[in-house]
């Protein structure tokens, strides 16, 4: 999409871009796309708007679903459903199109006029009816009140075809040898007819006379404009019930009051060339004027320019699409223009996201550069001695300066200064000593301990590791960071890089390490040169352009890492299988623990033979042994009470104490016994 900016007006061509054959494939199409950029950015309004080789005509329904065009070559006509923003149909012709005109509110009716001097009638499913004409047709405009066509060409005379009769009418004999143009009012119908000689005759279809004629060859002379040779009427279009604008064949637009033989307002194209089409837009009160070089915009009171629009390709039509502000061009290019202008008014209803897309380019503007003109501004001109060019067309005057042909800037900059290029040299070479300067090594210093963690780290923060992903999120350094600071202080917490699990999760970790030591190698040789003589730095070897051999091979290292480990296991396994070999064979002998007693091994096979079972049935075998008792509480659980087997020392030391209670019981009764009974052969008292 181009966007140009005429009087602070934008205006958006939205035809504009590369366009693709139709002999194309989609998946042709699709690779394209994929490819080139302008043909990705380009914006496709509506799906094969074009013609082969040529555009002449185009024209919007009434009810602003279909618009047709016609062209060449083979003659035909296109109609374009903006409802699905493509092609509806195409109809092939017998000869080119001169004018055609859609009588109906969608496209069932359709009416051309050919070069062959044949009228071609159009129904929706189709070709009609074709009659001819007696002259050469030149322009037609139909009368709704009562069917007829008025056609003009090359005669003095107005053929009328009447169309819910089907025959022709009798005609209206004008003073003119030829008629250009007409058209018929649609407030009181009068219809408008315009000549060779440059008159304008008006007739009155209910009685069929002249009511009035305009002399426009005249009242196109002013003080201003130079005309060479008797200007014609080229288009005619009428404006409400009194205004008519009249465009002629010298590039003159003249708009009258059908009160006033004096025309109100006289423009001029200033290009000499007939004027082909004329529109009004009555929201803003605007002439819409075209040539087959220029379309201008202007006010019709004063006449003063809103805006302009010059296309690549000559103009042959123009249609203003209906209450918005889009444009529709047919021109002598394969491409029909179509342009969107906001001022005029909004974007139609079947493409309103071009008011949001609009409006997002106006928020974000970029600056406007020409290639083949340099902008300069007083004091540079002043400079360059130029000051006398101001108000000659060698100079554009534009904001706070002007623009200057490119080529008259380079050759008196040259005659003014001849020392600029030395200038320009020595800039450049000053640019190339920074850039080197860049590239030496930065002197940094690392910590005693992980020196190589340490580079990798600051390698990572200045972005110089190929390895790392775009996409991932840039975390802070650690090295600034006093939680991590043990990490590069304590001897322990050395990087073992030969160790397995650092050898398989860095696969590439030998040649990396490599490049590392290399770097580390050469920042420690300078900074013992910087402490000698300068600091000055030189080249680092450590960058190269191996990153994405390595990335390729990654894969082969991780295999090679392992198939590594495996062999150094398998080594090591050959070489304990040796020793095993080698050893001879030994009694064992096995001490039992102090108060221990050794019975079998079969108690350690019932031991195992226990845990295999479940836990239901070690339950059931420990109520059975006594261990275990099984009770119900008041609220409906259960109760597992559990005692712990007994070892042969705490059976035996229980036993020895009881046994000992028991004698010290005895011993009691037999003390208490005693003393109770008096000792014989000993006296009482």
């Amino acid at each position: 999409m181009q966007v140009s900016n005429v009087n602070d007006v934008k205006i958006y061509n939205l035809s504009c871009g590369k366009s693709l054959p139709e002999w194309l494939s989609d998946r042709k199409k699709r690779a394209l796309q994929k490819k080139d950029v302008d043909v990705r950015r380009r914006i496709e309004l509506i799906q094969d708007f074009e013609m082969p080789t040529v555009s002449t005509n185009i024209r919007v329904s009434r009810d602003g679903q279909y618009i047709m065009a016609t062209g060449t070559y083979k003659p035909r006509v296109r109609c374009y459903d903006t409802y699905q923003l493509s092609l509806k149909f195409e109809r092939c012709l017998d000869s080119e199109v001169i004018k055609f005109d859609i009588l109906s509110e969608d496209y069932s009716k359709i009416v051309f006029l050919h070069s062959d001097r044949y009228v071609e009638f159009h129904s929706q499913h189709g070709f009609y009816y074709k009659l001819r004409i007696p002259k050469f047709g030149r322009d037609f405009s139909y009368h709704y009140p009562s069917c007829d066509l008025y056609f003009v060409g090359a005669s003095s005379q107005v053929y009328r075809l009447n169309l819910e009769q089907g025959r022709y009418l009798n005609s209206l004999q004008t003073d003119a040898s030829q008629i250009n143009a007409c058209d018929i009012n649609p407030a009181h119908h009068l219809f408008a007819a315009g000549t060779l000689e440059g008159k304008v005759e008006c007739w009155d279809p209910r009685v069929r006379s002249r009511v009035g004629i305009l002399d426009c060859a005249m009242g196109s002379v002013t003080e201003d404009t130079e005309i060479e040779g008797l200007p014609s009427v080229s288009a005619l279009k009428f404006n409400g019930p009194l205004h008519l604008a009249v465009g002629t064949s010298t590039g003159q637009v003249l708009l009258y009051d059908l009160r006033s033989n004096r025309p109100l307002l006289v423009k001029d194209h200033q290009y000499g060339l007939p004027i082909k089409s004329i529109q009004f837009h009555d929201p803003l009160e605007l002439v819409i004027s075209s040539d087959s070089r220029i379309i201008k915009m202007w006010n019709k009171d004063n006449g003063k320019v809103l805006t302009s629009l010059e296309p690549e390709a000559d103009v042959n039509d123009v249609c203003l699409y209906p209450n918005s502000g889009m444009l529709f061009t047919a021109s002598e290019a394969p491409k029909m223009n179509v342009y969107y202008i906001p001022a005029l008014g909004p974007a139609p209803r079947w493409c309103s996201f071009l008011d949001n897309l609009t409006e997002e380019l106006e928020e974000n503007p970029e600056n406007t550069v020409y290639d083949d003109y340099k902008f300069v501004t007083k004091k540079d001109l002043d400079d360059l001695g130029l000051s006398h060019l101001v108000g000659s067309p060698m100079l554009r005057a534009y904001m706070h300066g002007y623009f200057i042909d490119i080529r008259l800037y380079h050759k008196v900059k040259a005659m003014v200064n001849p020392f600029a290029y030395e200038e320009y040299r020595r800039e450049k070479i000053r640019q190339k000593i920074e850039e080197t300067r860049a590239q030496r090594v930065q002197i940094k210093k690392l910590p005693k301990v992980n020196k190589e963690l340490a580079l990798k780290l600051l390698e990572e923060e200045d972005g110089e590791l190929p390895l790392l992903k775009k996409k991932q999120k840039k975390m802070p350094n650690i090295l600034s960071d006093d939680r991590f600071k043990v990490m590069f202080e304590n001897p322990d917490f050395q990087v073992d890089e030969r160790s397995e699990e650092f050898r398989l999760i860095n696969p590439l970790v030998s040649k990396v390490s490599e490049k590392r030591k290399k770097k580390l190698k050469a920042m420690e040789m300078q900074q013992e040169k910087e402490e000698e003589e300068e600091p000055e730095g030189k080249p680092s070897d450590a960058e190269s352009s191996e990153t994405s051999d390595d990335e390729k091979g990654w894969v082969e290292e991780v295999r090679k890492q392992r198939k590594l480990l495996r062999q150094e296991e398998r080594s090591k396994r050959q070489e304990r299988e040796k020793e095993d070999r080698q050893a001879s064979l030994k009694p064992q002998f096995y001490e039992i623990k102090a108060g221990e007693e050794f019975r079998s091994f079969q108690d350690a096979a019932r031991k195992q033979k226990m845990m295999r079972k479940t836990l239901e049935d070690r339950l059931k075998v420990e109520e059975k042994l006594g261990t275990l008792n099984v009770a119900d509480t008041a609220v409906g659980s259960k109760q597992l009470t559990f005692q712990l087997k007994r070892s042969e020392q705490q059976k035996k030391r229980q036993e020895a104490e009881k046994q000992h209670k028991e004698e010290r019981k005895k011993l009691r009764r037999s003390a208490g016994h005693l003393r109770s009974k008096p000792a014989r052969g000993r006296p009482t008292y």
